[in-house]
């Protein structure tokens, strides 16, 4: 007769696979999913290093890859466990139509979210820092505001001009509707000159970005939670009273 398995075991066996299958996803992914004390259920994704778009950026770098991230992002949506989005960044930008992409979807879901900028929220690092429901800075975390650079042969005609000015606009607008400052502001602040080296533009610091109107508070990551977990609470809170109303009506 085969022994059977003891339950000690066998809960040694599903912890230690667990832990493994946490460690691959962030080996992979970079991102891990925090069960907390039900009814509450938050993913943490995290944006570090460059966003990489359309060209694979060489193995020496620090990526997050958006192919990656979108059908995450899908399947966070869709998932009836998770019910919501811690967003951590640490980056110095990347690749402009992939990061609006990310910043796009995050800013669609249907799940509360909440950003919180590590380290640097750089150059289209900025929109995905706004995209969320509510948005943290750590004190000492930087924000570079700056206008799209673009690598590789440029031609010098008038059309040219009118393509970055149409992708400058996509970035600028979707700052505007997702954060507290205003246009001429964020413009001012974008093509600021004397304050970055070979290059026009601004750093935030912290309370900088607060105070701009760019991001809503300074904090941490306790801080990041806590309203985090309001704001599920607050939706929850919402659904039911719309279901009672309509189970009133009918």
């Amino acid at each position: 007769m085969i022994p059977q398995e003891n339950n000690s075991n066998a809960e040694n066996r599903d912890i230690k696979q667990s832990e493994e299958s946490s460690r691959q996803n962030i080996k992979e992914y970079g991102s891990v999913s925090l069960p907390q004390s039900q009814p509450n259920n938050i993913h943490c994704l995290t944006i570090i290093g460059q966003v990489e778009g359309h060209m694979v950026l060489p193995p020496q770098n620090k990526t997050t890859k958006y192919e990656h991230l979108i059908p995450q992002l899908i399947a966070i949506e869709e998932s009836k466990e998770v019910e919501g989005i811690l967003l951590i960044l640490n980056t110095v930008g990347g690749d402009v139509e992939a990061g609006l992409a990310i910043a796009e979807l995050i800013s669609t879901m249907s799940k509360p979210s909440v950003s919180l900028v590590l380290g640097g929220g750089h150059s289209i690092g900025v929109p995905l820092s706004v995209c969320t429901n509510y948005s943290f800075i750590a004190s000492t975390a930087t924000m570079t505001i700056h206008p799209i650079r673009m690598t590789g042969v440029i031609i010098g005609v008038p059309q040219t001009y009118e393509y970055f000015n149409k992708m400058q606009e996509r970035v600028v607008d979707f700052i505007i509707r997702h954060s507290e400052i205003s246009r001429p502001k964020f413009s001012e602040l974008m093509f600021r000159t004397g304050e970055l080296a070979n290059d026009i533009g601004t750093v935030l610091i912290g309370e900088e970005a607060v105070k701009e109107g760019l991001i809503d508070q300074v904090g941490g990551l306790n801080k990041a939670i806590v309203k985090l977990k309001e704001l599920i609470a607050s939706k929850k809170k919402e659904e039911d009273s719309d279901y009672n109303s309509f189970n009133s009506s009918h």
